[in-house]
């Protein structure tokens, strides 16, 4: 949806690289309104990070146009590095951490 895309081009523009990778606290975002489920993603994702021993900061984002400018309808939403990688649906640690093992090797 092209109403989106001005958005997205927003917050790639915040990002001091399109890979994220040159620091530390690389990008992790939950997306959703703060339900359980969504705290149970959040959960999930805390728990994959310690096991990777990643020192990443995740932000959980409740606002629905920041939301809606990832395009995602569905939550809760996981988004890696400024990319949208599941949604509507609660990922287990160990979906986590398979996720978070291909993006960032």
């Amino acid at each position: 949806m092209k109403i989106f895309e001005k958005f997205r081009k927003k917050e790639e523009k915040a990002s001091c690289c399109s890979c994220c990778s040159c620091n530390e606290g690389a990008s992790v975002k939950v997306l959703g309104s703060g339900c359980a489920k969504c705290n149970q993603l959040e959960s999930a994702v805390k728990e994959a990070l310690s096991e990777l021993n990643m020192d990443t900061t995740i932000d959980h984002v409740t606002d629905f146009n920041q939301i809606a400018a990832y395009g995602v309808m569905s939550t809760p939403a996981l988004v890696v590095d400024g990319k949208v990688v599941s949604y509507g649906k609660v990922l287990k640690t160990d979906e986590v951490l398979k996720l978070l093992k291909k993006i960032r090797g």
